[in-house]
């Protein structure tokens, strides 16, 4: 008996060390440099708006935020390194729907992609676009379609991680067409591909392809939305060019290692939010054409549900089309 009375105060005990390490931690929070991993190539679209997020989140926190790139298995590298880090804060990642959602679907992944993260707060939602080579002899998206189909046992796609992998197989089901696929570490290489004429067409996240847009290096033919983005008006909708319904978007989130103390990820979401409602930060963003989400949504509990609807509508017909990782 005395030895049961032993145990279970010695569980306790240590019950309420945890409990006050937490307290210190949080309370101490954060009092060195904080880590945001990215999971994708420096320079490319979630890079870049991590750095503009991050950069106006170092004020709140009372320290600097570093960023760093690792790229590569469709973003589930990084995913599975922030998973296992220690959940004190100081590595987060700032991760799309491909890099924190389909990859669990594409990929046989050492961490669970959603039961493996703490959420912090939705960012951004960014429409996709069709993307051409400037040379391709088409003009709008009904004279590509028929050059593609034309073309298409040689048309190469570039393929910057699980998003675009699903959105260009549901563009060959939709047309009945089938490209060569070709994989990229993250955005930014691909399209200095497509501008440099070694592929074809890509399905893009528009924040990556405003910039070439009005540089007019790359032909653009169609947001793959219901409606047109700011930042491109002068751009047709998919509905509106001619391939009604194919709609594909990337949402960005932040996220920590399952664990996390909640009072730690408070302070991370209140910096995030300074950061989206940063005027700044909102001029920057709407000019790539990324889409910040309602305040609402930027919450823990607003990106848990939204990520968990998300994978209950995507995960199916992942595996229905048999689709894996390359």
């Amino acid at each position: 008996m005395k030895i049961l009375f032993r145990c279970f105060l010695a569980a306790v005990v240590a019950a309420a060390l945890v409990a006050a390490t937490r307290i210190v931690l949080a309370d101490n929070y954060p009092s060195r440099p904080v880590t945001v991993i990215v999971p994708f190539a420096a320079g490319g679209p979630t890079d870049v708006l991590t750095r503009i997020i991050t950069d106006k989140m170092q004020s709140p926190l009372g320290q600097p935020i570093v960023v760093e790139d690792v790229s590569g298995a469709g973003g589930s590298i990084a995913a599975a390194r922030v998973a296992r880090s220690t959940p004190d804060g100081y590595t987060l990642e700032i991760g799309n729907n491909g890099s924190n959602l389909l990859s669990g679907a594409l990929y046989a992944l050492p961490v669970d992609i959603v039961k493996d993260f703490a959420p912090v707060a939705e960012l951004t939602v960014n429409p996709q676009i069709l993307i051409s080579r400037k040379d391709i002899p088409a003009t709008d998206l009904r004279e590509f379609l028929a050059w593609l189909k034309a073309n298409q046992k040689t048309v190469s796609v570039g393929i910057a991680g699980p998003v675009a992998q699903v959105s260009v197989i549901n563009f060959e089901n939709m047309t009945g067409m089938q490209f060569q696929l070709v994989p990229y570490r993250g955005a930014a290489p691909a399209i200095q591909d497509l501008m440099a004429g070694h592929i074809d067409l890509m399905v893009d996240q528009l924040s990556n392809s405003v910039p070439q847009i009005k540089a007019d290096t790359i032909r653009a033919y169609a947001v793959a939305a219901n409606k047109r983005s700011p930042a491109v008006p002068q751009i047709p909708t998919t509905d509106e060019a001619g391939l009604p319904g194919f709609y594909g978007a990337l949402w960005h989130g932040l996220w920590a290692p399952k664990g996390t103390p909640p009072d730690v990820i408070a302070k991370i979401n209140v910096a995030a939010k300074q950061a989206l409602a940063d005027p700044a930060v909102k001029q920057r963003l709407a000019d790539l054409g990324q889409e910040i989400v309602p305040i609402e949504q930027q919450t823990p509990d607003g990106l848990g549900k939204f990520q968990q609807a998300e994978m209950d509508k995507w995960f199916p017909i992942v595996k229905a089309a048999g689709m894996k990782g390359d």
